[in-house]
Order: structure tokens, then sequence, then C-alpha cells
């Protein structure tokens, strides 16, 4: 490679030639280490533990084209219906879809489907399907199959499935066998009142099952939606619990919106008390982040009422037989100027209404950051990216707002964060720029469709997708650049996500393994 002249270059004519080599040999090699840093597995929902959708990986492309195969590493089909945000780990890539498109012809019908690919080459290893709630369509709607990112530590696999089930598998699936201590996959995979189905080796291993509709109370709505968050021992969880079907009751009022499970044994040791009632918009979709603050460990949750609590979180697993009642430390209310009482009776009401929170906190050099707002489906159309100051104590809504940023129409992404500015996305078509200390905006880009999925910005670049197929490359920078816009074969609700050099790219009916072509040739 030549090696050209520019301001910052040596004076080259006082070198000599062992010194040119010598000066030509260091910048190649920092060329090389910069392109290829430590990669790196994606094992759940973010940055581990703050949710920062902002990853290290480095070479990763900034274009593609599925139609000419540019760049494309591999294509795996999935459901026709897919909101799920894949990761990566073990060698293990992991989705949630639907069934309408089966791979195996015993499962026919609508299902929830769990789909595990080998991160090599997209060919398929095995699949967690689950029969609908058949309560009503409001429970697990039709064709929404599993919107749950799975979390991944070692060869165990934590995420919730359409049911409300909290679910433990086995990276391997059934090819290595049934691990147990649960033994009844045949059964659970069978729709209600049929006999239980022959597990096979391209099914998934369940080694334990916590069933929070049934144990809980919980009444979900659409979908149970949240990546569980792994600390030690303990997962913490979102219940969704939410709304019925005449969108103005809330039929579990004292259930909890956050639970802790210990790993092990799949066992309920803590919860809120927060007992939402009626303040839940429409249901709780947001999941819990954890960072450390002034030498104590808080999980940040966004409630379904538009509040960010901050709980302490479990110093160990309490003993058998008991649920520890999980203690706040601060709560924020993101929009103290919405509606509070009756918060239903706005429905429908794109002016005046409650707000609540679809994204997830994130949490950045002692600050959360977050997407509040009116409801997609039955609020207001005004929303917010908020920056709060994780180190106090108490009600914090009046002192702890840093700052807040209007953004365009509605808002259900998690911000992204890396280099002092933060990358988010809302339903009025537009990707922000912003200044994470003061909350200056430097640009705003409008794309042809509504966001849904979050950005993610990896190796200098932000990667964001709309409903409506467009994927756009921008420069992570103050001055906006667009390095590359692809129109995708359907709609995207997934966060694409990088893995050890790889860009993930789920739409509706596929996913996207994208990579250089030099590197992957190369490897």
């Amino acid at each position: 490679m030549p090696l050209r002249g520019g301001s910052g270059d040596p004076p080259r004519r006082v070198l000599g030639s062992t010194a040119r080599l010598t000066w030509a040999s260091t910048a190649l090699l920092a060329l090389f280490l910069a392109a290829s840093a430590p990669a790196a597995d994606q094992p759940q929902w973010g940055q581990f533990h703050t949710r920062n959708m902002a990853s290290d990986e480095k070479g990763l492309p900034d274009t593609f084209d599925p139609a000419t195969g540019q760049n494309i590493k591999w294509v795996a089909d999935i459901g026709t219906e897919t909101h799920d945000t894949p990761v990566v780990a073990g060698g293990k890539v992991l989705i949630g879809t639907n069934n309408y498109r089966p791979r195996d012809p015993r499962h026919n019908g609508d299902r929830g489907v769990l789909m595990c690919f080998d991160e090599k080459d997209g060919a398929f290893a095995w699949q967690l399907v689950v029969p609908k709630l058949t309560y009503d369509q409001y429970w697990d709607w039709a064709g929404s199959g599993i919107c749950s990112p799975p979390s991944v530590e070692g060869d165990r696999i934590y995420t919730v499935s359409n049911r409300g089930e909290v679910v433990c598998l086995t990276l391997a699936g059934q090819a290595a066998g049934n691990q147990g201590p649960y033994l009844d996959e045949g059964k659970h995979a069978a729709p209600p009142g049929q006999p239980p189905m022959e597990v096979a080796k391209t099914d998934a291993d369940i080694v334990w099952l916590y069933d929070m509709v049934g144990d809980l109370g919980i009444r979900q709505h659409d979908a149970a939606c949240g990546s569980v968050l792994i600390d030690g021992p303990l997962l913490y969880v979102n219940t969704s619990n939410g709304v019925d079907k005449t969108h103005r009751v809330i039929r579990s009022p004292d259930a909890p919106s956050l639970v802790v499970i210990e790993k092990a044994t799949g066992r309920l040791v803590g919860k809120d008390d927060l007992k939402l009632g009626d303040r839940i918009v429409h249901c709780t979709w947001s999941s819990p982040a954890m960072a450390e603050v002034g030498g104590r460990k808080l999980v940040f949750f966004g409630g379904g009422d538009g509040t960010v609590y901050a709980f302490e979180a479990l110093a160990a697993v309490p003993p058998a037989g008991q649920v520890e009642i999980l203690k706040k430390v601060w709560w924020f209310d993101c929009d103290p100027a919405g509606v509070k009482e009756g918060v239903h009776e706005h429905m429908g009401d794109r002016k005046v209404s409650a707000s609540n929170i679809k994204g997830t906190p994130v949490f950045y050099k002692n600050r959360v950051y977050v997407t509040v707002g009116g409801d997609i489906w039955w609020g207001k159309n005004e929303c917010w990216l908020k920056c709060i100051d994780a180190t106090k104590t108490g009600d914090v809504t009046r002192s702890a707002e840093v700052w807040s940023a209007p953004l365009n129409k509605h808002a259900c992404s998690t911000p992204s964060i890396a280099g002092g500015l933060v990358f988010v996305t809302d339903l009025g078509k537009t990707i922000h720029c912003i200044d994470a200390e003061t909350g200056k905006s430097y640009w705003t880009h409008e794309a042809k469709g509504d966001f849904w999925a979050s950005t993610l910005v990896a190796d200098g670049k932000v990667y964001a997708a709309t409903r409506r197929g467009d994927f756009t490359i921008l420069a992570a920078d103050k001055e906006k650049k667009v390095l590359c816009t692809v129109q995708m074969d359907s709609a995207v609700s997934a966060t694409p996500v990088a893995a050890n050099g790889v860009l993930y790219i789920a739409t509706q009916k596929k996913l996207y393994a994208v990579r250089k072509q030099a590197e992957a040739a190369a490897k």
C-alpha cells in the first residue's frame, strides 16, 4: 500500500531508508491493529448491563447490497414477521420470529419460535416452538412470534417466550440430549388439548421454566417483550403487564412489573412493589439495565407509567422460600405535566395523554438516557430523549433532569452513545444526533419510513433501519454524512447487531450476515 504525505506525516526529506522503513512498518501495524481489534460475541441486547446500543467491533462494512450479494456472508430464512433482535454467542445466532414458514412440518399454524443458526454459515441448528396463548388475541398477538431478545451466558440461554414464560435453554439444543431437570419439552410444544409431541434433535432443550402468567397473574398485552438482565446468580425480568382487550382496564393492577429469578433453578426470588395499577398506559415493555453508582449497584427500569425507577440490586440469592421486595432508590417521572389520573380515558388522544416508556434506559457516565412519550397506537405525538442524573435519591423528578431533547413523533428506541454523542430514532422517520453532555442537536436525518428499531453505533458508523425496509449507514460524527442507503426485502423492526466482525440485520423474513468481502475471503 503506497504511503502518501500529508500535514501530519514526518518530514521525509530528513529520513534515511531505515527510518522510512521503520515509520512505514509502524504505520501499517497501527492500521492493521485498528482494523483487527479483538472481536467478540454479542450475547444480549445492548452492552453488558448498561444496555448502550454501541459496539467495539471494527472492520464493519459501510456498504452492502442484498440484490448483488455485495458483502453478504450468508442469508437465512426466518418467519414472516420478526420483531426480535438477534444475539450472537458460542458460535450460534439466535432470533425470535413466527411459524408462518415452518421449519418443521409437525408444527402447523401460528406459534412463537426462537431459531438457532450456525454463526459460520447460517445453517439451521434447532428451534424452540411455543403454542400461542388463547385467552384472547391481545394476550399474544397473531403472527407476532417471540419478541424477547435472548441473553446468553456460557452454554445457557435465558429468554421470555410468547406465553410469558421465563425459560432457560441449552445452547446446544436437543442434539446434545435432554439435560433436564425439565423433561416435558414434548408436552410444552403441543397446543392445548393435544398429546405431547415426540422430541426431535432440532428441538430446544429446556432446563427450567417459570410461568409469569400462571404464577404471578401477569396480564401481558400484545406480546411478552423484554431482554433478561443477567447479574451473577440472578436474572432481572420485565413482566410485560398491561391493559386488557378494551385498552381501558388493568386486570392485574397489583402484579409486579419487574421480577428477579434465580439463574440456576428458575425460582422467583425478588419483585418490585410498585403496584402501578391503572397508571400503566398500555403495557410494560422496557428491559432493565444496571450499573454501579456511588459504590451501590442499581437496576434501572422504565415503567409502563412513564417513570424511570432505580432499584437497589439484590446482594445475594435469598434463602429458599423467600421473595425479596426490591428497594427503590430513586424515581424520575419523565412527563410530570402529563395525565396522571384516569389515563385510559385519554386513549386515542393524539394531543393529550399520559406518557410511557418502550425503549431501554441506558447508563452512561453516571447518567441515564431514555426515550419517552405518547403511546405509538393510543397516545399523544409528543416525545423526548431525557438525560437523568443517576446519583441522586428519592423523588428526583424536579432535581435530576440534566436536559430534555424533543423528538419528532413517538419513540420506542434505545439510545446509542459513543464519542460523547447520542444517536436515537423516532417514529417521525428521523435519526437524531445529540450531544450527550448538553442535549444540543447536531443533525437529523429523515428516512422513508418510521423507526421501531434502535440505532447501532459501531466502527465509527451509525446503522439504522425502518418499517419501510430502508437501511441507512451514516458516519458517527457531529457532521452528518450518509455513507449508504439500501432497500431491504421487507420491513425492519429489529436493531442491527455486530459480533466477531460481522453485522447482523433481521428483516421480517430474513436474517442477513453482512461482512466486508475482502476480510471474509481471507478467513
